[in-house]
């Protein structure tokens, strides 16, 4: 059903929870320096606010971990800013405020403070031209000179092979008497009967018939709000950064810095012909041409700064860095990129992996202690270390002690939520100020573990999950004889304590 007030955008089904790493003020600026350009310092009082924040987990892991910041979010679903709100209430954010109002009403409020950032992830492309125009008036008003703007977009020339394929699902879910998961199923498979038949559609774009079966195994919360709003358009990056020099911004980086080395991503042929453009957008256009880009995440800043040499690089020799798992987990690195599989370079990763294994270290603190590598050798390794999620900036220890009490509450609000839901899939750390990843069971042994008087972990979640009639799976088949639930339980909780625990610590979560 389209709600009036949705404006199309679907509002049956609620979307999904999820955490999404890149709005991290620690990761925002982190882009914007690998691309040699000034931006917000996230160890500072900000403002910060994200248009379009769904269940608001983003945003208030967000506020948790980042108590300094004064975040404000907005969503048009009055169902997930009440629950925004709750979790807010539960973990005590006292920095964060969510507001029920459209982009229109965002623009005309008077009542909101001039922003250092404005981050919107998965909303451009999938709302009506009326709601775009009001967020490029929101960012014309409210982003400070010299602020920050985070978007992600579906990207041609990427999706035209798909276009007929989501207007195709969406012919085929037009019955709205029925449950929009029941019209979703449906299209599902007309649209594989189609398939079937041979549709010469399907023939010619034999990678449309790969999306609809990955499109089947999706969440429908997912599928719903990707493929069955009214409005889908996807843009070329020209033309976006063109609509948003209405608001004065300036592209200056993807926001996966990984996206901007070009040796890793391009042939010498394709480089070759890059090099012979130098307006930077239109570069960049060729690139989603070349790489045929289906979704694009970018940085814009209003009133550009880049960095010389000098101050770049002293901005790369004060900021911390962490690993975020251990070090002995990774074995032969390897990474992939538009190129194919790419193995790293032993002798530079593993040294600059060894050091950061002992605890956080500025490039300036890598440097001198691997002087056989150039400092330029140790940025990229960062970068990519950084891209891979094996490495994140951070603060000092003895900072994050400061804000341990803001991410405890947090994460215990979650955990206590993983006894009846697994939607929160993430904790905060107070040193890197954004989220760990970690599953609902583990959730539940580590709380079980930290709580006090619990002599026996497993056999506290292993009480839970038999009054909640809970079994695992393996290999696709639901285990039934209690031990052998007891066995994978025991096997999780050893997995929590010799892998995941020292991560923890090392992150402050516990």
């Amino acid at each position: 059903m389209l709600n009036a007030w949705a404006d199309g955008y679907v509002s049956e089904i609620a979307y999904t929870h999820g955490f999404y790493r890149e709005l991290a003020p620690t990761l925002l600026a982190f882009a914007a320096l690998a691309a040699n350009h000034s931006s917000p310092d996230p160890a500072r009082p900000l403002t910060y606010c994200e248009l379009g924040c769904g269940q608001g987990i983003t945003t208030n892991l967000l506020a948790a971990s980042n108590p300094h910041i004064q975040f404000y979010a907005n969503d048009f679903n009055p169902s997930h800013i009440a629950g925004a709100r709750a979790l807010a209430d539960e973990a005590g954010c006292g920095n964060v405020h969510f507001l029920d109002s459209s982009f229109a009403e965002m623009a005309d409020r008077t009542d909101l403070p001039e922003f250092d950032i404005i981050v919107l992830h998965g909303i451009y492309s999938w709302i009506s031209p009326e709601n775009r125009q009001a967020i490029v008036r929101f960012i014309a008003r409210r982003l400070k000179v010299g602020g920050l703007v985070y978007i992600s977009y579906n990207t041609l020339p990427g999706w035209a092979a798909f276009l007929p394929l989501r207007q195709l699902l969406v012919e085929n879910a037009v019955d709205t008497a029925m449950p929009l998961t029941t019209r979703i199923d449906q299209s599902l498979k007309a649209a594989e009967a189609l398939q079937q038949a041979n549709a010469r559609y399907f023939l010619l774009n034999p990678g449309a018939a790969d999306r609809l079966k990955t499109i089947a195994s999706q969440q429908r919360a997912y599928i719903a709000h990707e493929y069955f709003n009214r409005e889908s358009t996807p843009y070329y990056h020209t033309d976006l950064v063109d609509e948003l020099s209405a608001a004065k911004l300036t592209w200056i980086a993807p926001a996966r810095p990984l996206e901007a080395i070009d040796s890793l991503n391009f042939t010498e042929a394709q480089l070759a012909l890059l090099g012979g453009v130098q307006q930077r957008s239109r570069r960049e256009g060729l690139k989603d041409f070349i790489l045929n880009q289906q979704f694009r995440r970018d940085l814009f800043v209003k009133g550009p700064l880049p960095l010389h040499a000098p101050q770049s690089d002293a901005m790369w020799a004060r900021t911390l860095f962490i690993l975020t798992v251990p070090a002995a987990s990774l074995g032969e690195l390897k990474i992939i990129t538009p190129l194919g599989q790419l193995t790293l370079a032993t002798d530079v990763y593993q040294p600059v992996i060894d050091r950061l294994a002992q605890g956080p270290l500025t490039a300036g603190d890598l440097h001198a202690a691997l002087p056989q590598l150039l400092f330029a050798q140790i940025c990229q390794a960062l970068i990519i270390l950084v891209a891979q999620g094996y490495a994140h900036p951070c603060i000092r220890p003895e900072q994050a002690a400061a804000i341990r009490p803001h991410t405890d509450r947090f994460n215990q609000a979650v955990m206590a939520r993983a006894r009846f839901s697994g939607d929160i899939g993430y904790l905060a750390s107070p040193l890197t100020g954004t989220g760990l990843a970690m599953d609902q069971m583990t959730q539940m042994l580590l709380s079980a573990h930290l709580a006090a008087g619990t002599a026996d972990p497993v056999a506290s979640v292993w009480m839970h999950m038999q009054s909640c009639k809970q079994r695992f799976v393996r290999d696709g088949q639901m285990l039934m004889d209690d031990q052998d639930n007891l066995t994978e339980l025991r096997h999780r909780y050893d997995a929590l304590l010799k892998d995941a625990w020292p991560v923890l610590k090392a992150l402050q979560i516990v």
